[in-house]
């Protein structure tokens, strides 16, 4: 085959032109356009339900569109299904991860591909060649080990690795890094950096702005299933995207502060442990505060939420609401006692995925719908459904909407509806803005504020250290399952907020109102 002369620019690897696709009544594509090249990396921009995930299942095989062509190296391309889409070279990173969780991790990375010896599957070369694509991403991973016993970092370290190791032309990224730390985050955009300059094309789906312009050499911005903008990242700025996605000026990231934090203790929490995990612990939230956890992945954070709602157990220790001394030994006695738990995985552990949208915000206070023993008012149900759908601005055709259905900003938004519904007096929100975007993000940020207002307590957990300094009133930095300090937000830096997380309490005078390892304000 004779090069083409330089004057000829080779073509696009991916074109698309005209793509449509509706769902029953609601349109989630229009007429959309998009052109990739190699050894680029093109970020693609909208807020939830503008139609980002709907464009890559479509690329990636697993939705077909109504409408439209696409083309591959110029030639006109037909992407019926995973399988075929993968020949092609293409291959998605979805935001909700596609792991066999009682597989281990070599197992989930070769899975369907798996190397032969004869007729039995040859283990060694399965370790050698998953433990390759772990070292480079920086993934100190054992292969034997089932998923299921990892965080959901390590398990999104894993997807990861598993695209890495089709060597992809064409790799979509649907937030790859919204449950990674910083260090991890930071791997992963060298990763893509080094793909770049070995050619391969990379679609990059983010709601952090911040990070796309370390990466991004385009930038395309979906609103409402429609293509607004194709911009050069460099021609462009993080004001004019969030502009476009949005279709309105947003002058700030953060809400104004409207609650005023009570001197009166809502949660007292003393000596709380769990053997090799975490602990003890002792940490205070006020009425009407948001209390940030701050620190590395693995630092106890998620462990500690969860053993405060009774979804794992503890060793010891005390938990009391008010004056009142609580028993919880199952997410069932948390729940009554007035606590809520927003999990970093609503898949897993805040949605049922298979029910309806209705459903899932009125399972946790069926009783306020109930009419005579055992019967729900399905009319009330509805009505309860539609004002928190209205007050959270969740985009779903209808109430009786499938969860799963549902963007995965929507389905959060969901979760906490329920939550609300439920008049639950602490609210735990655990990495609550993942796949969340800016103006969704802004949205919960100012409802966060206003449930404090009310007087209920906040406990946010983030990984995020701007979010965390730009909601919280005081931050307990964990290290290595225990509390290195509780900081005075006004009072600190990031920098601050590093040092304990990372080195403890003896390299940083801390606030006055915070003790090394305790927590006690």
């Amino acid at each position: 085959m004779n090069a083409l002369p330089s004057s000829v620019p080779a073509p696009a690897l991916l074109g698309m032109r005209g793509v449509c696709k509706r769902f029953d009544n609601v349109v989630a594509l229009a007429d959309v356009a998009l052109d990739v090249h190699r050894g680029e990396v093109h970020a693609i921009c909208g807020e939830n339900g503008a139609g980002k995930s709907t464009l890559m299942k479509i690329l990636s095989g697993v939705q077909a569109p109504d409408q439209g062509e696409i083309h591959i190296d110029g030639q006109p391309a037909r992407i019926d299904s995973l399988a075929r889409a993968q020949a092609m070279g293409i291959v998605m990173i979805h935001q909700e991860l596609n792991l066999v969780p009682h597989l281990t991790v070599a197992e989930n990375i070769w899975l369907g591909r798996e190397p032969r010896r004869g007729w039995f599957v040859d283990r060694e070369r399965q370790r050698d060649g998953a433990r390759a694509c772990l070292a480079r991403l920086g993934a100190d991973i054992d292969p034997d080990v089932l998923v299921t016993t990892l965080p959901i970092a390590q398990r999104q370290l894993v997807e990861i690795a598993k695209a890495l190791s089709l060597q992809a032309r064409l790799l979509i990224m649907d937030e790859p890094t919204s449950s990674l730390g910083e260090a991890d985050a930071a791997r992963l955009l060298q990763v893509v950096r080094e793909l770049r300059r070995e050619g391969v094309a990379i679609l990059y789906i983010s709601h952090r702005l911040d990070e796309l312009g370390a990466i991004a050499d385009r930038v395309t911005v979906l609103r409402d299933g429609h293509h607004i903008a194709t911009r050069r990242w460099a021609d462009t700025s993080i004001d004019e995207i969030v502009s476009l996605m949005v279709g309105r000026e947003l002058d700030q990231q953060f809400p104004p502060a409207t609650r005023r934090p009570g001197a009166d203790l809502l949660l007292r929490v003393r000596g709380l442990h769990r053997r090799g995990v975490f602990g003890p612990l002792d940490f205070e939230l006020r009425r009407g505060e948001i209390l940030g956890f701050a620190g590395l992945i693995g630092a106890g954070r998620t462990e500690t939420a969860r053993a405060l709602f009774g979804a794992d157990p503890v060793d010891g220790g005390e938990i009391a609401l008010g004056e009142r001394l609580l028993r919880i030994r199952c997410p069932r006695d948390a729940i009554e006692a007035g606590l809520a738990y927003v999990s970093e995985d609503r898949k897993a552990h805040g949605l049922a995925v298979a029910m309806s949208v209705a459903h899932n915000i009125t399972m946790a206070n069926l009783a306020a719908l109930t009419r005579g023993p055992g019967v729900i008012d399905a009319a009330r149900e509805r009505q309860t459904a539609e004002r928190f759908i209205e007050q959270l601005q969740i985009r779903t055709p209808s109430p009786d909407q499938i969860a799963r259905l549902l963007s995965g900003g929507n389905q959060q938004k969901v979760v906490i509806a329920k939550w609300l519904f439920r008049q639950a007096r602490v609210i735990v929100f655990d990495e609550p803005t993942r796949g969340i975007d800016v103006g969704a993000r802004y949205a919960l940020y100012a409802l966060m504020d206003q449930l404090a207002a009310q007087g209920v307590g906040v406990v946010l957990i983030s990984s995020d250290l701007p979010e965390i300094f730009g909601l919280t009133d005081r931050i307990a930095v964990f290290r290595q399952g225990r509390i290195a300090g509780v900081l005075d937000t006004r009072g600190s830096s990031q920098q601050d907020v590093m040092r304990l997380a990372s080195v403890g309490p003896a390299s940083l005078s801390l606030a006055p109102d915070a003790a090394p390892d305790t927590g006690s304000p």
